[in-house]
């Protein structure tokens, strides 16, 4: 049995010395797994990157057995941003949340759309901020909406809005621009306190209810961004 369709890699590893076993993100059937025959050749390898987009066509024998699949490249997003260390690890980080958040051969349209929205904002200037907003519709896309504009509470101090959350063991500061979303310049503190506020929603609703721990390459992004 086979099927053709188009994707995103989302991982890769080494299956043998010639072979690699990839994860892709697929436009009709979701995430699948399956090995890449002569993945590692000096043929296929160099367009092999985390994040370009292949068409591919997978075979195989049974249902629930790994199977094989032959790609092709459609489009190489990755490599526009190899001098960019800080972009590349940000690549690494969505890629590895849709791996582990998506179910395996469950087709969600608007996670594939996602990714196409991500690799489109990352050339903009305010590409951290879009990854901020990024990240808060892939829960979305998920069942995980954070819905802040829902549970914030407003309050005017010196003239200036600012917005909290409560919890039942704390008050926590909420950006501006995850509720009003219509602020463009925004200092770096800010950003990473938007970030922060995902990384434990995250944690909270998601992670640890289900004994999973994040990733390390979103926690090496966030860390190379201090």
């Amino acid at each position: 049995m086979n099927w053709i369709d188009e994707g995103y890699l989302i991982s890769k590893n080494n299956y043998n010395e010639t072979s690699i076993i990839a994860d892709i993100f697929t436009k009709e059937h979701g995430k699948c797994s399956g090995i890449i025959f002569g993945g590692t050749s000096k043929k296929i390898r160099n367009y092999l990157q985390i994040g370009n987009k292949l068409h591919i066509n997978y075979n195989y024998k049974n249902e629930g057995k790994t199977g094989y699949f032959k790609v092709e490249i459609l489009k190489a997003n990755t490599p526009l941003f190899f001098d960019d260390k800080k972009k590349l690890m940000c690549i690494s980080s969505a890629m590895s949340l849709v791996k582990l958040l998506t179910v395996e051969f469950q087709k969600n349209n608007k996670v594939f759309e996602n990714i196409e929205i991500f690799f489109n904002n990352l050339s903009s200037k305010n590409w951290l901020k879009h990854y901020i907003f990024w990240e808060l519709n892939l829960l979305k896309f998920l069942g995980y909406d954070l819905n802040l504009e829902n549970i914030v509470t407003s309050e005017n101090i010196n003239n200036q809005l600012k917005y909290t959350v409560k919890s039942s063991s704390a008050v926590k500061q909420v950006p501006n621009f995850l509720v009003d979303k219509n602020e463009e310049d925004i200092n770096f503190d800010t950003l990473l306190l938007g970030l922060k506020l995902v990384t434990d929603y995250l944690q909270k609703s998601i992670l640890i209810p289900n004994n999973i721990s994040q990733p390390h390459s979103r926690i090496n992004f966030i860390n190379i961004l201090k």
